[in-house]
């Protein structure tokens, strides 16, 4: 007190108190946010737009005579759960962020330092763990499972624990409530924007729709189309080099996805770098599917593909192609390989190279999981004007990857508002293609649900029987040490089906980083050994590593096949030949959706 008898302490600011500009602020993005989904709940109606299908139901799977056995499981686990917090919750506030602390899992979900160093955030992810761990374990031990429906068990328990991760929620992430202090709630706006954006587009962006052009700034390497049909049309590319193979190269790239993932950018593709190698190189790009193709069967892509190897043996006037059958286009170059060789006519192709192809579906992964009856029946149900949205088929394989391919979007994307990154490889994971519903449903009925492939004369094609073992075209066959759509194993199998000379590259990472790894990039590496090892793991123990790009390896191998050179003129410029130009690369089909 002072001698005027007035008390002159003041109270010090509370941090936590906001301002009244900030209460304004944080009023304006209410306003704006609840503006925001109107207009998208207006523009929904008005376009009479349903509930999109679920492609996959965790839930439903767990419909069968075994759900209650998993309750019951599930309960004692949730039970321990609780009892787990208990105790923790019972300790003193630095004792228990200690605890969290020691044993933190390494999971870039949790790198906020707030994960181990606030008792309360701590606590969450300590409980998180040890329930998910739980979850999981309760799966894998139940009795009365067979094979199958212990897979699909499983899958559905990770894709449980990894939607409840508490970093999936704003108000239990302490770097979105960071965020959204510091931004005062714009960036929970921009993170609405950008959903509200995805549920009109019915699809999960991972990069910004406009950053990119097909023809512009990716699939950017000179080219004209010099043939079509209803299903694909025909790329070849312009030489670089003085002389050039006299044996052309003829790319037949997966149709569930775009073509050019073997060329985004100059620096990344496999085109450019096979045309400056010296390698003439046609590209088959595969029309997206809509209702005029709900007929199409397997039959027409290899009527395509042996198509395409006859169209450039005439154009070039040569005897036989290089040919490359990347995934799927892979399993189905070998099923034309088969049917060539059963009707005498092998020599057309000259050399065969699989980029993470399966022809035995045996151990074909989790992808395995979807061609049960169920399955099936929702593939129909949802294919119903004769072919299958490609976004379901992105869902799909961006599921066998949702905390990489989902989650983290959702907190980035969503949660955090972040710009979305200029990204080329993630463009193209989302640029999807439709599919022939007809052939999809054969292909998931007879290679992966019944494996007929590999069944001599189990399956015919163009009226031919087919089987694997008359296949003795020299075959280089690549496989990814970490790809999960084409596992190492089920690769391997192509090995011990085919009757030819073979080479056996095993490359670093995945389905694609484990295909697009330029020289340049000096990423990865790559093992070789020995091709007359019996089993995978007898060619892994005796395998050399390589560093870098296995490309180099590969283009040695082509010229071991056939190193005859010509000059790059007449026929081999693209439109120079009996082939005019249709129009530039990369055409119109890529751009179609």
């Amino acid at each position: 007190m002072s001698d005027t008898g007035k008390d002159e302490t003041t109270e010090a600011p509370n941090p936590f108190m906001p301002s009244p500009e900030d209460m304004q602020h944080w009023a304006s993005v209410m306003g704006r946010a609840q503006q925001m989904m109107l207009d998208y709940a207006m523009a929904q109606a008005t376009e009479g737009n349903g509930a999109t299908a679920s492609l996959f139901d965790p839930a439903s799977w767990l419909q069968n005579p075994t759900t209650q056995a998993w309750a019951e499981q599930s309960a004692k686990m949730w039970e321990q759960g609780a009892a787990f917090w208990t105790s923790l919750t019972a300790l003193k506030p630095p004792f228990a962020a200690a605890a969290a602390a020691t044993d933190a899992p390494k999971d870039k979900r949790f790198a906020d330092p707030d994960w181990t160093q606030n008792p309360a955030f701590a606590l969450i992810r300590q409980t998180y763990g040890l329930l998910a761990d739980q979850l999981l374990t309760t799966t894998r031990t139940m009795a009365g499972l067979d094979e199958h429906a212990r897979a699909k068990m499983e899958f559905a328990a990770k894709s449980m624990t990894e939607a409840l991760s508490p970093t999936n929620l704003a108000i239990t992430n302490p770097e979105v409530i960071r965020r959204a202090v510091e931004t005062r709630g714009e960036s929970l706006l921009k993170g609405l924007k950008h959903m509200l954006t995805d549920l009109a587009r019915g699809q999960l962006s991972h990069v910004d729709p406009d950053a990119f052009e097909v023809g512009r700034n990716i699939a950017t390497t000179p080219g004209k189309v010099i043939h079509e049909t209803d299903l694909y049309q025909l790329i070849q590319y312009a030489p670089t080099t003085k002389d050039v193979f006299t044996v052309p190269l003829v790319i037949f790239p997966p149709w569930i996805n775009r073509f050019y993932i073997l060329d985004l950018n100059p620096a990344k593709s496999f085109v450019a770098w096979a045309v400056e190698q010296g390698l003439t190189v046609f590209m088959v790009s595969w029309k997206s599917a809509d209702a005029s193709m709900s007929e199409i069967v397997w039959d027409d892509y290899i009527a395509a593909q042996v198509d395409a190897i006859d169209t450039v043996r005439e154009l070039l006037d040569v005897p036989h192609v290089h040919s490359i059958g990347y995934c799927v286009a892979g399993t189905t170059l070998a099923a034309t390989l088969a049917m060539l060789a059963a009707r005498g006519e092998a020599d057309k192709v000259k050399s065969v190279t699989f980029f993470t192809a399966q022809v035995d579906f045996e151990l074909a992964g989790d992808l395995k999981m979807f061609v049960d009856d169920q399955y099936l029946a929702l593939l129909q149900q949802l294919s119903a004007g004769g072919f299958l949205d490609g976004r379901y088929m992105a869902a799909t394989f961006n599921s066998l990857r949702g905390r990489d391919l989902i989650w983290n979007y959702v907190v980035g994307n969503y949660l955090l508002g972040n710009d979305y990154p200029p990204f080329d490889l993630l463009y193209w994971n989302g640029d999807v293609t439709n599919l022939p519903a007809k052939w999809h449903r054969q292909y998931l009925v007879d290679l992966y649900r019944d494996n007929r492939l590999v069944i001599p004369n189990s399956l015919s094609v163009m009226g031919t029987p087919i089987d694997l073992k008359k296949i003795r075209t020299p075959a280089y066959i690549q496989a990814g040490r970490e790809d999960h759509i084409a596992p190492l194993a089920s690769v391997w199998r192509l090995m011990d089906h085919l009757a030819g000379p073979k080479t056996f590259l095993l490359a670093g990472a995945g389905h694609i980083a484990g295909v697009v790894n330029p020289p340049a990039a000096g990423k990865y590496q790559y093992w070789t050994g020995d091709n007359d090892a019996a089993t995978l793991g007898d060619f892994v123990a005796g395998a050399t590593e390589t560093k870098g790009s296995w490309w180099p390896h590969w283009i040695g191998w082509i010229a071991e096949q056939d190193s005859a050179k010509a000059p790059a003129k007449g026929a081999r410029i693209p439109g120079k030949g009996a082939r005019k130009a249709i129009e530039d690369a990369p055409g119109r089909y890529v751009k179609q959706r």
